[in-house]
């Protein structure tokens, strides 16, 4: 019996500590986002590859 108890309680601090790391990660991509960062991620792929190598080997 005091080992069901034991389960139990083990079960709700689980169930708290996860939704805390759900709420942890939400406010962490929506609240403390930075535009800029995100729009410079998100130009990447149509950024040219020339840029980085210089004008000596295009």
């Amino acid at each position: 019996m005091a080992l069901q108890h034991i389960f139990d309680d083990a079960s709700r601090i689980m169930t708290v500590i996860s939704f805390a790391t759900f709420a942890g990660i939400l406010a962490w991509t929506y609240v403390l986002r930075k535009e800029h960062d995100f729009a410079q991620a998100a130009a990447l792929p149509f950024a040219d590859d020339n840029d980085d190598i210089g004008e000596d080997y295009v």
